[in-house]
């Protein structure tokens, strides 16, 4: 049985083989004159101003990541609507269903202030 796999053990040990000796030539042979000029942070040409890029309020990441959720989540809409008459009555309900557990989650979250830039 561990026969069938020898080949797939085979195209593996090639594909790394290929993959560590590409990436030890180009190591071996490429140029490398590294320069104060060269290290420094590239800012589309224009001269850095600090070493720290400004920090984000965590405001920011959480309207973000709700925004992912709820516009995911809406996506599903479009399937539902194509296929809502195979699916009956059935799919009418679980869409509802969902609509419901989306819209507590949306109140939920609209309570608590998350969608909210400044406190």
């Amino acid at each position: 049985m561990l026969a069938q796999y020898f080949p797939l053990v085979i195209y593996i040990a090639i594909a790394l083989l290929i993959a560590a000796s590409v990436l030890g030539l180009s190591r071996l042979l490429g140029p490398r004159h590294p320069t104060e000029k060269k290290l420094e942070t590239y800012e589309c040409g224009i001269t850095p101003e600090s070493t720290v890029g400004p920090r984000f309020s965590v405001k920011f990441y959480l309207v973000a990541m709700l925004f992912m959720i709820f516009d995911v989540e809406a996506v599903s809409f479009y399937p539902w609507a194509i296929l809502l008459r195979r699916m009956g009555t059935f799919g009418l309900s679980e869409m509802v269903l969902f609509v419901i557990v989306l819209a507590t989650g949306y109140a939920y979250v609209w309570k608590r202030g998350g969608f909210q830039w400044q406190p």
